[in-house]
Formats: structure tokens, sequence, C-alpha cells
């Protein structure tokens, strides 16, 4: 930087000399800063930033702006991680920080890392001194974000756990605790989620977020958790049984409130024939004496409660008919006392 203290030599040169910043002339006995063959007023010739004189005329260009030391350090030049201070020369950029050479050390035994290092919870360390530092958080649950551990108000976002303080709620910015709430990839705080109306799973009591939601026993539910109160096997849209209040898949509900055949002693699945407080499946429904079988348009009679073909009454003794006969009007019999039950 040059000072020119006579404005006649420097006019006489170049009539038309303008300062560089303001492009305004220079008025006599007006000092002339000359700066790598640029001219300027002395008030014009100050930091970009701060305004101010450059101390021992000494300044820094960037991008054809000058800058005082201070303030081109504060704008463009790296900051260490370790001392804090500005960096001059050689960077070491290392887990998202930049550091001098001399200040990249083991977070733990403080050996300079010139040979390698192992990040860990955004600290660098050596590798004997990292095996060390993951041996005391073996048992430990760690957080995703920070690879710390998480001890209180821990939340899951996306199947993995963190802190709840890296999160606010989506609604009202609140910083989040353990009853955060996520909601199609968002986070809420459980204030904000209840404003949300969104049903709760029966089954896990957690919010249903998918698209697809069961409807069922007056209750909503997850697919997943809409399952057989017996084997617990989801039913994924397969039909199912409905008694109080629980749901079964056709197999349990008809091995806990199925009728069971009097002859097989198997599960009814089909229609059901009924009479004396016994059932029969269709298979096996038929006359005591001559195996025939029956239908529900089948004439039979009680035959000490077993039924009994017509053919097959007609042989009987005469007294023996006439005592069934007089116990059991046919008409009313066939009424009260047989029931035959359609599968649907």
């Amino acid at each position: 930087m040059n000072t020119l203290s006579d404005l006649a030599n420097a006019l006489k040169e170049d009539p038309l000399l303008r300062c560089n910043l303001c492009h305004k002339s220079f008025s006599c006995n007006q000092q002339i800063i000359n700066a790598k063959g640029e001219t300027f007023h002395s008030h014009c010739f100050v930091c970009s930033q701060c305004f101010q004189p450059f101390e021992d005329g000494i300044y820094y260009e960037f991008e054809n702006r000058k800058y005082c030391e201070n303030d081109f350090q504060l704008l463009f030049a790296p900051f260490c991680r370790g001392c804090k201070m500005f960096i001059k020369g050689r960077v070491i950029k290392a887990i998202n920080f930049n550091w001098h050479p001399e200040c990249f050390r083991c977070h733990s035994c403080n050996v300079l890392l010139d040979s390698g290092f192992i990040k860990n919870a955004l600290r660098p360390f050596c590798k004997e001194c990292n095996m060390r530092e993951k041996s005391k958080y073996q048992n430990q649950i760690m957080c995703h974000e920070c690879s710390t551990p998480v001890e209180n108000d821990m939340i899951r976002f996306k199947g993995e756990p963190y802190h709840s303080y890296h999160f606010n709620c989506k609604i009202c910015e609140q910083e989040l605790n353990s009853n955060a709430r996520e909601i199609r990839g968002e986070l809420y705080c459980l204030k904000c989620h209840d404003k949300l109306d969104i049903p709760i799973c029966s089954g896990c009591h957690t919010p249903i977020d998918q698209e697809r939601i069961v409807y069922a026993l007056g209750k909503t539910w997850h697919v997943e958790h809409f399952a057989c109160a017996k084997c617990e096997i989801p039913f994924n849209g397969s039909k199912h049984f409905e008694k109080r209040g629980l749901a079964y898949c056709e197999a349990h509900y008809n091995q806990l409130f199925g009728n069971l055949c009097f002859v097989c002693n198997s599960t009814i699945t089909g229609d059901v024939f009924s009479f004396v407080n016994k059932s029969w499946c269709v298979e096996h429904f038929s006359c005591y004496l001559c195996d025939e079988l029956m239908n529900q348009k089948t004439k039979f009679y009680d035959f000490d409660s077993k039924p009994v073909c017509k053919h097959c009454f007609e042989k009987l003794p005469s007294k023996i008919r006439s005592t069934i006969l007089k116990a059991n009007d046919t008409k009313e019999h066939s009424k009260s006392i047989f029931s035959w039950i359609k599968d649907k």
C-alpha cells in the first residue's frame, strides 16, 4: 500500500483519477491511498464488513472485497473444534468439524490422532480408548442421534431410540418428552396429538396412522392386531366370529362354542340337527334302530330320547307305540324338541 500526499503529481499522471469505491474525484491536499493499483479516499479504504480502517494497513481480499483480519477470519477462516481459534494453514476436517493438526487428539487419552481415529458420539477416539468407551455402555440403549446412553425420556422415531430433547413438536414446536407420538413420519406432543383425532388401536393402544383400519367389535384396530382371541393369528380380512366381545377364527369358535356331534364327537361346521338336548351333523343324524340317514323332512319319533324313523316305529309292539304316542304328541314334539339349523 502506498500513500501519495502530492495530489498534483497524481493528477498530472492521470487527470481522470477517481476513488475506486465512491467513484468521486479527489480534492486538493487530500490523501490518496493506492492499493494494488486501485486508488481510494482515506475514509473509503475500510473493511467491507465493519467499515473500520485497516490496522497497520493490513487487509485480506476475497471476491474483490477487502476485509480486516478479524472479519475475514469470522467470515471465511475455519474454526478449530479443539482450541476454538481460527485456523491458518493446514486444516484437518473430521466428524463435521475443523481442527488444527496439533489439536486433533483422542478425547480420552489426548494422544495425537495422526495415524487414524474412531468416531464415537461425535468425538474422536484412538482404538484402545474407543474399546473402553464401548464397554461402559454395552448393555445400555444408545441414542441414534448423539450415540450416548438414553436413561430418561426416551422416544422411538422410525424404529430407532432417541433422547426426546432432540425433537420438537411438529405443531407447537415445544421440546418433546417420552409422551411424544409419531404419526406418518412426524412427531407430536401429547396435547397436539389428541387434537388430531386419530383412531387408537384397541390391540396395542397406539395411534393408527395407516390407510387400512379394521372396524370390529365397536372398536378400531391395526390390521395386524385384529386377531383371534384364542390363537392370536391375525384375520387379515378373513371371516371371524364374535362372542362375548371377543373375535375368534372359525376353528376356535367352533371348538369353544360350537355343537359337538352326538355320534362322532366332532365340532359341527355345517348343518346342525338338534333333538332332546343333543346335536348331530348331517352325516350322522340317523335312525337309532336301522341307521338310516334322516333329514329335516323325515318323520321320526322319540324312542327313549333317541330318534327312530317311521318305518322302525311301526315295527314296534303296539303297546310300546301307544305309550310313545301318548307321551309325545308328534306335531308338538317336532315344534319344541327337534330343530334343524342350516349353515349360512
